[in-house]
């Protein structure tokens, strides 16, 4: 753990149901210099895919119907200096994948509405229990984002 703690590289962490893969993420968060920062678990299963993307990416004022006023900061804003866990990675959908891999690449965001990236600073950590290899073949995972992360 202290290994991968120490550096800043993204991290998948694959495992059977109740492994213990969020303790292990946390453990890498709480070992690593992104201590001290946010430590922010999204459960990509657990969110509707339709509001997934504004949880995420947050949504700036007038973005869509229902926006509320002012916007919304996202989860990968709330973890910027720290970590985010992207738990049940599997369950993300193909075009969030995409902006996933420019995260990963450019360190930057784009809000819903927004129209100039957001700089982040920002460790992520994923966890499965899918098979990503065989997703990969069956064209539901991308191959670019499972090799950076």
């Amino acid at each position: 753990i202290e290994k991968v703690a120490d550096s800043n590289l993204a991290v998948l962490i694959t495992g059977e149901t109740g492994t213990g893969k969020e303790v292990f993420a946390n453990a890498v968060h709480q070992l690593s210099n992104r201590r001290y920062g946010n430590f922010i678990k999204v459960n990509c299963a657990a969110i509707p895919k339709d509001l997934l993307e504004s949880e995420l990416f947050g949504y700036n004022e007038g973005a869509f119907s229902g926006a509320s006023k002012g916007g919304k900061v996202g989860k990968f804003e709330q973890a910027n200096n720290g970590t985010i866990l992207l738990d049940e990675i599997g369950e993300l959908p193909l075009p969030l994948q995409s902006k996933l891999l420019r995260i990963l690449q450019e360190q930057e965001i784009e809000r819903i509405g927004g129209v100039k990236p957001v700089s982040l600073d920002v460790r992520i950590i994923c966890c499965t229990n899918q098979n990503i290899e065989q997703m990969i073949s069956e064209g539901k995972f991308r191959q670019d984002l499972y090799y950076r992360i």
